[in-house]
């Protein structure tokens, strides 16, 4: 071996053993080191978001089954004129009308608009067809005396506007989607329960009598104004809408905290100084409860301003309060309390949704819709399951209460607002640019040239 050749090999094996220098402002633009996010970050491909919805049907259509049965042969019962006290529901991983479900046909309704895939509509009509279809059989057995073992008697004589409101508001949704009329039975019977028959302060504010005398609990916006909206939109009566935005501001008038730009959790009349928590869920459902307000109130109405007004600025509180990892906490304004799946996803639809309907400015907005849901994407497990959703939740008067309620896939309260969220945000994805440079996400309208906005 020459003396070259054995130079040359000594300084290659001293260069390959010799580390590359330590990055610093001089050799390296740092600007341009890839950051180390725990969730993922940046635009996401149209398919991506409709293969999570997908798996989340797939979830929800092997184990929401619409079967009449005999309970003690479980036997399906076809003859629906045979129907007797014996008759239930095949039991499901879910209640087939439950307020959660309500939020889940919406859902399943939106993601076909989105996607133009009919399967995800078909799954809310046929159920909703179901549960149309045995209503006059369980009426008459009403009617005859069976009362005590009704599996319908929620629909009969609701107790509560969880029984009534959601559903409802998605009986008046799927009626439309399908121009089915034999639905009317059952909307105006819920719809009847929430405008006539629910409690209400001496003002006409719909409250509770629990956990004391005269209380307002956030949940109740979801609860009744979107029916009286979409009753509204349904009969042309503008009875509703003034009903609906009546019912809207009374409630921001006691319970929208300015200065933070969030709903507490729940009021109570007697009460000098009320609770102060704003739980992550009750304020999903108010901020929900506006957008649904807002698509179908005249903007002719004379509180459609105030209604708006009032969503931009919960928008803005809300958006103030994402975690860094995109999530929101079970209360929003205490860091420290944990990472919760359903607000996140009720808040990403609503922004997106803002988005799209020109409410709010896409350039500020949607960069946090985004994240959220690539972080709400990420608790849609291998089955299709939606993991960190927050179990039904009471009013509390602690933070503890609040900060220990467990979480469990099998909490119906993740199912709906995740398949809004991802639906809605197909539609940003189709509807503006988005792009990611050393600014982080940018979203801008059709045509809009982003380039000269980087920084170099």
């Amino acid at each position: 071996m020459s003396v070259l050749l054995t130079a040359c090999i000594s300084i290659n094996l001293v260069i390959a053993q010799t580390p590359p220098p330590k990055p610093n402002d001089a050799n390296t633009p740092l600007y341009l080191m890839k950051s180390d996010y725990p969730v993922p970050y940046g635009p996401v491909k149209a398919e991506t978001i409709v293969a999570s919805i997908d798996k989340v049907y797939s979830y929800l259509e092997s184990n929401t089954p619409m079967r009449l049965i005999n309970k003690i042969t479980k036997a399906e019962i076809t003859d629906l004129s045979k129907t007797d006290t014996s008759a239930i529901m095949e039991p499901g991983a879910f209640r087939l009308s439950s307020y959660e479900w309500g939020v889940t046909y919406g859902a399943m309704l939106l993601a076909t608009e989105s996607t133009g895939d009919p399967k995800y509509a078909q799954y809310a009509t046929k159920r909703i067809n179901f549960l149309a279809s045995l209503y006059p059989f369980y009426k008459m057995m009403w009617d005859n005396g069976f009362q005590t073992t009704n599996p319908y008697k929620r629909v009969f004589k609701p107790m509560a506007l969880d029984d009534c409101g959601a559903m409802c508001a998605a009986m008046v949704k799927t009626s439309k989607f399908i121009n089915n009329k034999s639905l009317r039975p059952m909307i105006d019977g819920y719809a009847d329960y929430v405008m006539n028959k629910e409690y209400r302060l001496a003002d006409g504010t719909i409250a509770r009598n629990r956990p004391q005398r005269n209380t307002l609990w956030l949940d109740d916006m979801y609860m009744s104004i979107p029916a009286m909206a979409q009753m509204g939109s349904l009969t042309g009566d503008k009875k509703y809408f003034d009903e609906a935005t009546k019912q809207v501001l009374a409630f921001a008038d006691r319970m929208f905290v300015k200065e933070k730009g969030l709903f507490r959790h729940g009021w109570i009349e007697e009460m000098t100084e009320h609770p102060a928590f704003h739980w992550g869920r009750a304020n999903g459902w108010a901020v929900l409860t506006l957008c649904e307000l807002l698509d179908v109130l005249p903007e002719s109405h004379p509180n459609y301003a105030k209604v708006l007004e009032l969503y931009r600025n919960h928008i803005r509180g809300i958006a103030q309060c994402q975690s860094g990892k995109g999530f929101w906490h079970q209360l929003l304004d205490r860091n420290d309390s944990y990472l919760e799946t359903s607000a996140t996803a009720i808040f990403t639809y609503c922004i997106a949704h803002g988005i799209n309907k020109g409410w709010i400015d896409p350039s500020a907005y949607g960069p946090v819709a985004l994240l959220g849901w690539n972080a709400t994407s990420t608790k849609i497990n291998d089955q299709g399951q939606i993991e960190g959703t927050c179990v039904g939740t009471g009013m509390g008067f602690d933070p503890a209460f609040y900060y220990y309620r467990p979480v469990h896939p099998m909490a119906a309260h993740g199912y709906g607002p995740v398949l809004l969220a991802g639906a809605e945000m197909l539609k940003l994805m189709k509807n503006f640019q988005v792009v990611i440079n050393e600014t982080g996400v940018m979203v801008y309208k059709p045509g809009v040239d982003w380039r000269h906005l980087q920084i170099r």
